[in-house]
């Protein structure tokens, strides 16, 4: 039996020029009875988006504004310490995942056998936009080259979908800027060993470049870099090679 609804997810969204859905967005998570704050970091936007967020007025929002543009990592780096809640979710400002999922994913932390849950885009039976398959690809080839090195079993290590409990999310020591978050985060979660991680099928409403879409190629030549450099295995590479491991 599914828990009952209580407040207790700390939502914390990176955002960067999404003038066009941050709004709904915003509508969306605050809907859901698991949510009880929500900390918008908003990356230096140029398009209209701080105006926007300026009008928020429900109190369990708090907006936070970056100086300057420094990316999504840094962005979460942000809004993870300003965290209060008992778990913690990464939220994209876009639409393509939806917080009518937060239940579901939140049910392994609630029952405490889980300690981070991710939310899969391939195992679910739920609707899915289709749009590029080169870009599942890569998400695939990046999974299980992460899972080489980590030994853990995902099937989507690039998910935006990752809650974990606060603590866990608060004790690492993030490093990177960009989208090389994931691999890192993922990394420095399984070196830990004791963590339980699980997994869920989420929907996906995918977006195009033409929409708003923000990654590519270069992010995922960096994701790849970041599966060596986080992950036990490649830190003891770097170092029979003369570099140094990465603390977690």
């Amino acid at each position: 039996m599914e828990n009952e609804p209580r407040p207790c997810l700390c939502v914390v969204i990176p955002c960067f020029n999404e003038a066009a859905t941050v709004a709904r967005v915003l509508e969306q998570v605050l809907a859901s009875p698991w949510v009880s704050e929500v900390v918008v970091v908003d990356d230096a936007s140029t398009d209209g988006t701080r105006e926007i967020l300026a009008g928020a007025r429900d109190a369990r929002v708090r907006v936070l504004l970056q100086p300057r543009n420094q990316g999504k990592g840094a962005a979460l780096r942000r809004g993870f310490a300003e965290a209060a809640a008992d778990y913690v979710v990464v939220q994209d400002a876009d639409l393509e995942y939806s917080p009518a999922e937060y239940g579901g994913l939140l049910g392994p932390l609630e029952r405490g056998v889980a300690d981070v849950v991710y939310g899969s885009r391939f195992t679910s039976s739920a609707p899915h936009r289709v749009l590029y398959y080169w870009h599942s690809v890569g998400n695939r080839f990046l999974t299980t080259l992460s899972n080489m090195f980590t030994n853990l079993n995902l099937t989507d290590m690039e998910t935006c979908y990752k809650v974990f409990r606060r603590e866990v999310i608060q004790s690492l020591r993030l490093e990177e800027d960009r989208f090389g978050f994931e691999p890192e985060v993922t990394a420095k979660v399984a070196a830990r060993g004791d963590w339980r991680v699980y997994e869920l099928g989420i929907s996906y409403n995918g977006r195009t470049y033409a929409e708003g879409k923000k990654i590519g190629w270069r992010d995922g030549v960096r994701a790849g870099w970041c599966i060596l450099k986080y992950s036990r295995p490649g830190a003891r590479l770097r170092a029979l090679l003369g570099g140094s491991g990465s603390a977690v």
